[in-house]
């Protein structure tokens, strides 16, 4: 009996086991459409503050809907047919003119350095080794494994991007889906939950949700108020590719941390390599100027009204978030740890407080 029960024991248990694995396969095979689905509900949650605020205002929801699609809609119309093309053009002249700096004689000066720093190195002979080499056709037909390599993954990189723009719109459809069905969702979310704990669980997810929307919303206002003030200044000092640099900064900024701080770096310095030191250093201490404004104003107020969490919590959370999830984890895990430092507060506390 004992042998009989000890066989059914360890039987169950590895068909536990073979279950566990076979569901964490699964969902690591999804885990693609999971990530699209949660930036779907995240970016619902981030709409769901403008459509109260027009409830608030008498207009019905399927209305306040229709008003959000119609607006997205003008949004991504304007963005193809106006912003795209001009962001496409500059990009080219940016392509063109780092060209142009390298052949007119850039790559020389660079050259120039490495000859007075590194004496001891012949870079002329180098050269012509590796222009020989190039142009013999033996070394092409014999070329090295890793070559293959780094074309396939150039390849590789090309239908990322596709994969990218697709999930991209694969996100936008759904948050459209969320955002229509988002009392129904919640509705039967509440309902999973026990009737005696209902309410309570009722009010702290409103209040997680709402703390959601107002950050998203308000890291989309950063972005926007970073590139709309970027084109603005590049254009005062004369900047021919101030629709790219704005663009950079907008998207850049929406990053919590560290994208400003990249954004501005990278402006800086392409403004410095295609538009000489007179026109960049306007640049560099305007971004230097606005670092500090968003960092210790800006920031601040967004993460108090919509978070209300501490700094050192967000810097531990986008650091945890961006990498375990790269840009979508440090963008979550802001109001992640906001949502869990509201269940201490209103659940583990004050039942650790009544023992």
């Amino acid at each position: 009996m004992k042998i009989r029960n000890g066989f059914q024991l360890g039987l169950v248990g590895g068909l536990g086991v073979l279950l566990a694995i076979a569901i964490s396969v699964a969902v690591q095979q999804i885990s693609t459409v999971l990530v699209w689905a949660f930036a779907g509900i995240f970016l619902a949650l981030g709409v769901e503050p403008v459509i109260q605020f027009l409830i608030r205002r008498g207009v019905p929801r399927w209305a306040a809907v229709l008003i959000i699609f119609a607006v997205i809609l003008l949004l991504a119309a304007g963005a193809v047919w106006l912003i795209v093309p001009t962001i496409v053009a500059q990009f080219t002249i940016l392509v063109q003119s780092i060209v142009a700096e390298i052949e007119g004689g850039a790559f020389e000066s660079v050259l120039d350095w490495v000859r007075e720093t590194f004496p001891q190195l012949d870079v002329d002979g180098t050269l012509e080794q590796l222009s020989g080499a190039l142009s013999d056709f033996n070394t092409w037909s014999s070329l090295p494994p890793w070559v293959a390599d780094i074309a396939a993954g150039i390849v590789g990189g090309a239908v990322q991007v596709v994969f990218a723009i697709g999930g991209l719109l694969i996100v936008v459809v759904l948050m459209l889906y969320f955002t229509g069905s988002m009392p129904s969702l919640k509705s039967g979310m509440y309902r999973l939950v026990p009737a005696s704990s209902r309410p309570k669980f009722i009010e702290i997810a409103e209040q997680i949700m709402k703390s959601v929307g107002r950050f998203v919303l308000g890291q989309g206002a950063l972005g926007v108020l970073n590139g709309v003030l970027s084109f603005t200044v590049l254009s005062i000092v004369g900047s021919e590719l101030a629709g790219v640099y704005a663009f950079i900064a907008l998207i850049a900024s929406t990053i919590p941390l560290v994208g400003t701080i990249s954004a501005s770096v990278l402006i800086s310095l392409l403004v410095l390599l295609l538009d000489g030191p007179q026109t960049a250093l306007p640049v560099a201490i305007w971004y230097l100027v606005y670092m500090q404004l968003e960092a210790y104003v800006i920031s601040p107020q967004i993460m108090n009204r919509a978070v209300k969490v501490p700094g050192v919590v967000v810097v531990l959370a986008a650091l945890i978030g961006g990498t375990l999830l790269g840009i979508l984890g440090a963008l979550v895990a802001i109001p992640i740890a906001a949502a869990i430092q509201l269940i201490l507060k209103e659940v583990v506390i004050p039942r650790q407080d009544a023992r």
